[in-house]
C-alpha cells in the first residue's frame, strides 16, 4: 500500500495527538485501616516473647470478675474473660467465667461451640443437666462436653456462684432459645409440629429471657419471688 506524502502526514498528525491526549485513570478513594486492638496486635507477634513486650503493665495480667456483666438476665449475670476481654489469654488457649447465680435462677440452655466446660460450684448449690447429642443421655457431674446443649439451675433461696473453666481462648456461648427462635416463623412452626401458631412466635421471641433468668415454679414458690409474666 502507497501512501501520498500528504496522507502520510496527516496519520502521523493523528497519531501524535493520539498519544499525547491525557490520560485520565479511575479515582479510588482510600481510608486509613482501623488500627489493630491489642488482641490483634498479639496475634501478630512473631514469638512469645513479643507478646509480653505488648504487655509490659502488671495490671494487664489482672481480670475483674467483680465488674458488671452488660445486658445481665433477671437471675443473675455472668463475667467471661476471654482473649477480647482479657487479652493476656492470647496464646494460653484457655478462657474462665465466674457465673452469679439468684435464688431459683437459671442458666437456661446454652451450647459452647468451641470448648468443653469443667464447672466448680464455690458457694451455694447448681443443679445442671446435658445433653451431648441425639440418643445419648449422661448424669450431670460438672463436666460439659464441647458443643453439648446444658444448663444450670439454683433451687434454694440464696445465690449460688461457679467457676468454669475453658479449653479455648474464645470458647463463645449460644443460647439455645434463642439461636432457635432466630430463624424463619415458617422453619420454626415446622420444627415444633406447627403446635406454635404464626402468629405468637414473635411473642415467644420477645418473651425469652436473657440468661440468667428465673425458673422453676415450685422455687420461686418457696422463695416468695413473684413469677414473670408474659
Amino acid at each position: 500500500m502507497h501512501f501520498t506524502t500528504t496522507a502520510a502526514a496527516a496519520i502521523l498528525a493523528f497519531a501524535s495527538s493520539a498519544l499525547s491526549a491525557p490520560y485520565n485513570s479511575p479515582r479510588t478513594e482510600q481510608t486509613p485501616a482501623p488500627a489493630l486492638s491489642l488482641t490483634q496486635q498479639l496475634f501478630l507477634a512473631d514469638t512469645a516473647a513479643d507478646r509480653f513486650k505488648l504487655l509490659p503493665d502488671d495490671k494487664q495480667f489482672v481480670f475483674d470478675f467483680n465488674q458488671p456483666q452488660n445486658n445481665p438476665g433477671k437471675g443473675g449475670e455472668l463475667i467471661a474473660a476471654n482473649r477480647k476481654t482479657f487479652p493476656a489469654l492470647v496464646g494460653t488457649g484457655s478462657g474462665l467465667a465466674l457465673g452469679r447465680v439468684g435464688p431459683c435462677g437459671m442458666n437456661t440452655l446454652h451450647v459452647h461451640p468451641r470448648s468443653a466446660e469443667l464447672q466448680i460450684v464455690v458457694e451455694g448449690r447448681l443443679i445442671t443437666e446435658m445433653t451431648p447429642e441425639n440418643g445419648v443421655v449422661e448424669a450431670a457431674d460438672g463436666k460439659t462436653r464441647r458443643g453439648s446443649i446444658h444448663s444450670q439451675f439454683n433451687p434454694d433461696c440464696e445465690d449460688a456462684v461457679f467457676i468454669a473453666s475453658f479449653a479455648a481462648e474464645d470458647f463463645g456461648t449460644g443460647q439455645v432459645a434463642d439461636s432457635t427462635f432466630a430463624f424463619s416463623d415458617d422453619l420454626i412452626a415446622a420444627a415444633f409440629g406447627q403446635s406454635i401458631a404464626g402468629e405468637d412466635i414473635d411473642r415467644v421471641r420477645k418473651a425469652i429471657p436473657a440468661s440468667i433468668a428465673l425458673g422453676v415454679d415450685e422455687c420461686l414458690k418457696k422463695c416468695n419471688i413473684k413469677k414473670r409474666s408474659l
